[in-house]
């Protein structure tokens, strides 16, 4: 490493992650491998499990598939090496792979972020326009879709990471997280990272808000065309459709918010730190559990899949599938 007065042009990073609370380490790493494993296995498993499903063969089921690829991979990207760092001394990541973490798991959020907003529109134009659902979500069009979420994380991604990488020096090679996050990055940084701040709030914010617009618009139609159904089955199972993404919308949304949507977030807290926990390690492992437990169409397509549909049949019900 070279020295230039207080600043240190550093080769290596040291994540401290939860150092500070060392009588926990045995707790918290086994409460994350097990919320690891399930992740891994409930995300891969609902990939399977739409990919061999006939049923569930529908544009709804093709972007939650995606969704749950993105949720496998940034939970990837951090908690093994989070799971090493508990356990050992050697908490050292290198600069290219501090960096290449960051790129990542920047990358899997960002698309992430649009892939709910994708959903949000699929289930306007199946509730609100039915009868055009197949013709407004054709498999080009929802593929489109799909590949303008990841090129435009990947593009978000590449803007925070080319700037991050003209950075000269640092004043400590000491990270207060527990993996290569921006914010806590920047505050250690020597050189003037004002424009690195104001992109990282600005990226952000407009990510944030211009999917929160699509997402609000498409559920207050939503929720008019519902309230005109009158049919009380009719409107209960349109509900508990929407409910699920709802849910992960609220859980995933306000954690972002909160920890790169407001001015001065380089300001790493304890509280920043268990919030991006949250976001990052535990609504991964929500999401299928969301949509499978809440889905009447994945538990019917998982009975099938494992051989228990003669054991507990379930009622045929009219309607369309994946609505």
């Amino acid at each position: 490493m070279e020295e230039e007065g207080n600043c240190t042009a550093v080769t290596e990073f040291l994540l401290l992650g939860f150092s500070d609370h060392p009588e926990l380490h045995i707790l918290l790493f086994l409460l994350f491998l097990v919320i690891y494993a399930v992740t891994v296995l409930g995300n891969l498993g609902m990939i399977i499990l739409i990919k061999i499903s006939p049923r569930l063969h529908t544009p709804m089921y093709f972007f939650l598939s995606h969704m749950s690829f993105v949720d496998f991979c940034y939970s990837t990207i951090i908690v093994p090496q989070m799971l090493v760092n508990i356990l050992t001394e050697d908490q050292v990541i290198s600069f290219l792979g501090c960096t290449a973490q960051f790129y990542l798991f920047c990358t899997c959020v960002v698309t992430e972020v649009i892939l709910l907003a994708v959903m949000a529109y699929d289930r306007f134009v199946a509730i609100c326009n039915p009868l055009l659902y197949m013709t407004a979500m054709s498999q080009k069009i929802c593929s489109q879709l799909v590949c303008g979420s990841y090129i435009c994380g990947t593009v978000c991604s590449l803007i925070h990471t080319c700037l991050a990488l003209k950075i000269a020096s640092y004043r400590s090679n000491i990270i207060n997280h527990f993996f290569c996050d921006l914010p806590p990055l920047l505050s250690l940084s020597c050189s003037d990272v004002s424009i690195n701040e104001l992109m990282l709030f600005t990226v952000a914010s407009l990510n944030e808000f211009s999917t929160i617009i699509i997402i609000l618009t498409s559920y207050i139609f939503i929720l008019i065309t519902i309230l005109k159904i009158r049919s009380s089955d009719g409107r209960r199972k349109a509900f508990s459709t929407c409910a699920s993404h709802l849910t992960a919308i609220v859980i995933f949304h306000g954690t972002i918010l909160f920890i790169y949507c407001r001015p001065g977030s380089g300001n790493t807290l304890d509280s920043d730190k268990v919030a991006t926990v949250f976001y990052t390690v535990v609504i991964p492992m929500l999401n299928p559990l969301i949509y499978g437990l809440r889905n009447k169409d994945v538990k019917d397509a998982l009975r099938k899949v494992i051989g228990l549909e003669m054991m507990f049949p379930c009622p045929k019900l009219g309607g369309r599938r994946g609505d």
